[in-house]
């Protein structure tokens, strides 16, 4: 299966190495790119992508805008966003998780980093930056919960519908465990634990495992450390 690839950054030189590179591989394609969030919207809807790859800073329509009017239109719901940044931990980025982002990464990330983020993103993954501050993530999440985040209270609500497996399978998946951890974890196989996720998905309404990151720490259920 060819992995398609959107790529939506304002500058020319970046995104022309980004499709040397997709193109390179065997299992992905760029099926276009563009040089604004407005621009990059149309083309997920023209193209529909497996892939975004999205600058969070762009003029006029940005990054951030662009990931929302994407997760919020339906006929994309197969559509993964990774956000690109030169700043890995700031509000913006968290602001992109929760607008729907798969997760994101540095613009100085190697080669393989980002052909990895992009095949992680495609099956349905979390993808944080590896040399992003997990803890300083899940602080501003944890922060806009406790301020009465739009959504906080629902995402509570939803929690009383998964069983006390579900909920145990979340806390772990907040913790960046993979399905082959969680599984040793609780002693059960990896298809028992990808059942567990996809169910807790489909009741929290969460697209990937970025989702349910988000949706564990806004609604309170993980803590960030130090609390």
């Amino acid at each position: 299966m060819t992995i398609r690839v959107l790529l939506a950054d304002d500058q020319t030189l970046l995104r022309s190495a980004f499709r040397v590179l997709v193109d390179s591989e065997p299992d992905m394609r760029v099926v276009g790119e563009a040089p604004d969030g407005a621009r990059a919207v149309e083309l997920a809807r023209a193209e529909r992508p497996d892939v975004v790859l999205m600058d969070i800073r762009m003029p006029g329509t940005d990054g951030l805008a662009a990931t929302r009017a994407i997760t919020a239109d339906p006929d994309l719901s197969g559509v993964r966003i990774v956000m690109l940044t030169t700043f890995e931990v700031d509000e913006y980025v968290v602001q992109s998780l929760r607008a729907g982002a798969s997760g994101f990464l540095g613009k100085g990330a190697e080669p393989e980093e980002l052909l990895g983020a992009i095949r992680i993103a495609h099956a349905g993954e979390a993808l944080l930056s590896p040399a992003a501050t997990k803890g300083l993530i899940a602080t501003f999440l944890a922060q806009g919960a406790h301020d009465g985040g739009a959504g906080a209270g629902a995402r509570s609500e939803r929690l009383a519908a998964l069983t006390a497996r579900e909920r145990e399978v979340l806390v772990l998946v907040a913790g960046g465990l993979s399905n082959d951890e969680i599984a040793h974890r609780l002693d059960v196989s990896p298809l028992t634990v990808k059942t567990h996720v996809n169910r807790t998905m489909a009741k929290l309404g969460a697209r990937d495992r970025a989702q349910l990151v988000v949706t564990a720490y806004e609604s309170g259920l993980v803590r960030p450390r130090g609390e």
